[in-house]
């Protein structure tokens, strides 16, 4: 499956999704984002659901430290906090992709490093799961 296609997935997916019903029975839309890692030509792919609103939560396993970083940068994710470490020169691609809704804003973020160590650098925690 192309990136592309894992985020087309991941917005029919969020659209599609049975709306949760607030206190007077009004539905509510959930709100949050799905984020993907892939490997080189898509060999692998995770992913994982955050939702930061009102509160983080999800299998995220550092959910907290991730809505935070995503706040902070407005979610937009080109724009998020560096976690600066040294990483090796080893030429392993990987894609991030994120794909949801932030303060009623549509979000669509693909980039592509040349390691796993790059995109941790320069995601810090929102895509390690």
């Amino acid at each position: 499956m192309r990136p592309f296609t894992v985020a087309a997935a991941a917005l029919i997916a969020l659209g599609t999704a049975v709306p949760a019903q607030a206190a007077d029975g009004a539905p509510t839309r959930e709100r949050g984002f799905f984020l993907t890692v892939s490997g080189a030509e898509n060999s692998w792919v995770r992913g994982v659901m955050l939702r930061c609103e009102p509160e983080p939560r999800g299998p995220h396993p550092q959910a907290r430290k991730a809505c935070e970083a995503i706040h902070r940068a407005k979610a937009d994710f080109g724009a998020l906090a560096d976690d600066p470490h040294v990483c090796t020169k080893q030429f392993d691609p990987v894609t991030a992709t994120a794909v949801g809704t932030y303060r009623d804003r549509l979000i669509a973020w693909r980039k592509t490093y040349a390691n796993a160590c790059e995109m941790h650098v320069d995601t810090g925690h929102v895509f390690r799961f």
